[in-house]
């Protein structure tokens, strides 16, 4: 028997309960995450300590080189400027948490809602765009966390205009771009992906992404400069590398995906 067809408020009440899932589903994984209070700020202030896994390798490629090589000693103190301010912080980390936490379930119900109205072919575009663009956000954020946002960090938490001038860094302000960073990093990343699937329809072609790789490059250090929570050239240079590595890659793939399929 066929599939009895939805009305539009059918679809409005399937989208409803989709909705009601998502923000339920977010809400236990936050008051997980809320619980789970000294495992989630280790990992949240790992990047600023000397032994960091990305600091400890370094270390370890250097000694490859030089024996008595080792990397500088830092500590930079984090301190709390606000009554209330560790408890907001505390809730705003918890929500990102469980929000990514949360993702791959939030993925798989909107993909259910829009998935009747595809057709196979359509589908089978849409669990790679989804899947691939899944995929790209989390590596976006696994490459914030272990080298963009600790050797940001390093950076401007150890500089100093005079020795006289000790640093110590706001909880909220480290917070604020730990997150800030690892989302936008995340949605950087899917660059490929919008490329691959402009190529698919036709939109994007190899050749114009090589005749106006200058025009790029202008344009990624624009939005480097936007995407940076700081104003420091250093970070600057941190994003918008990788995003230049994305825009080469990017090329690529509208290089495989421009060529003409085989009848």
């Amino acid at each position: 028997m066929a599939e009895q067809e939805l009305t539009f408020w059918d679809h409005l009440d399937v989208l409803r309960g989709s909705l009601i899932k998502i923000v339920l589903v977010t809400v236990f994984f936050m008051i997980f995450a809320f619980i789970m209070k000294d495992t989630l700020f280790d990992i949240i202030l790992a990047p600023k300590e000397r032994d960091f896994i990305t600091y400890r390798i370094l270390e370890k490629a250097a000694q490859l080189i030089s024996p008595n090589a080792s990397l500088d000693y830092f500590h930079v103190q984090l301190i709390n400027t606000g009554l209330a301010n560790q408890f907001l912080v505390h809730m705003k980390m918890a929500l990102f948490a469980g929000f990514l936490c949360a993702s791959p379930y939030i993925i798989y119900l909107l993909f259910n809602f829009i998935s009747p109205a595809l057709y196979e072919n359509e589908k089978r575009y849409a669990v790679r765009l989804v899947g691939g663009g899944y995929i790209m956000f989390i590596l976006g954020v696994l490459l914030s966390y272990y080298i963009i946002f600790p050797f940001t960090f390093r950076f401007l938490g150890t500089y100093q205009v005079s020795e006289e001038v000790v640093n110590m860094i706001a909880l909220d302000s480290y917070t604020d771009t730990f997150w800030t960073l690892s989302f936008l990093m995340g949605v950087v990343f899917e660059i490929p992906v919008i490329c691959w699937l402009l190529a698919k329809f036709g939109l994007l072609k190899t050749e114009f992404m090589i005749t106006y790789r200058k025009h790029a490059v202008v344009v990624i250090l624009i939005a480097a400069a936007i995407i940076t929570p700081t104003t420091d050239v250093f970070t600057l240079m941190l994003v918008a590398f990788p995003i230049w590595l994305l825009y080469e890659f990017s090329i690529f793939i509208v290089k495989r995906t421009n060529i003409p399929q085989k009848s």
